[in-house]
């Protein structure tokens, strides 16, 4: 048996060397499959750390939105009681039938923004009755037709961001479109009704956004959890 010590130096030289080019080849090997690894399992992960991305982002539109319109609406109720003069507090507290119930009804989440959105879009014919009966009684240049202009729009702006961040949490339901038929507006009333039927929507309103608020801060944790909250959904 041949000795390694008995080779020439030039062959034990070069058995080092492959020794050392394979040891190199199966670390290079080695750490390549550890990349295709990380980069499968990272893959996995994308999908769902996109969706909660999208799902926060409309989240957060909904709140600055509902926040700035709730900001305008207490404006609103201020500059709405200095323009018809001389009108006692509680008038604007009195229960008008057929207004929209500004409570957030359901205990799921997907119940509560359903229920945020058919409230607010029940909220709009009384809005826009609202200016109607408004342009009777101010000048076209009145600030209060303009704040009630804005408010009606930033409203209907919120619609397809409530849309949006239902979808991201629910992509495999509809939401509920809201209750059809027409919406029942008072009768026609007199001046001092109008007044009062007014101030009464504004605060209604106004009282819902504060809720809205404060339903969607509760909901900040959930688009961390889509796919927990669509299996406990159904």
């Amino acid at each position: 048996m041949t000795r390694l010590c008995n080779l020439p130096a030039g062959w034990r030289m070069n058995g080092h060397v492959k020794s050392m080019h394979l040891q190199q080849f199966m670390e290079t090997a080695a750490t390549f499959l550890f990349l295709l690894l990380l980069m499968a399992v990272d893959s996995t992960r994308a999908a769902p750390v996109s969706e909660n991305l999208q799902c926060g982002n409309f989240l957060q539109q909904m709140l600055r939105q509902t926040r700035v319109i709730n900001k305008e609406s207490a404006d609103l109720i201020k500059l709405y009681k200095a323009s018809q003069g001389e009108m006692p507090e509680f008038f604007c507290k009195v229960t008008i039938n057929d207004i929209p119930d500004p409570k957030i009804s359901g205990l799921q989440p997907a119940e509560k923004i359903a229920s945020i959105s058919t409230h607010l879009q029940a909220f709009f014919p009384h809005l826009k009755w609202v200016y109607e009966q408004q342009t009777d009684l101010q000048l076209p240049t009145s600030p209060l037709l303009k704040a009630l202009t804005t408010v009606r729009v930033r409203s209907q702006w919120l619609v397809p961001i409530i849309n949006n961040f239902y979808q991201s949490l629910f992509p495999n339901l509809s939401l509920p479109e809201p209750a059809g038929g027409a919406t029942t507006l008072p009768p026609p009333q007199n001046v001092f009704q109008q007044k009062i039927y007014g101030c009464v929507v504004l605060k209604t309103y106004k009282e819902f956004l504060s809720n809205v608020s404060r339903e969607l801060r509760n909901l900040k944790n959930v688009c961390q959890g889509t796919t927990a909250i669509n299996m406990h959904f159904f």
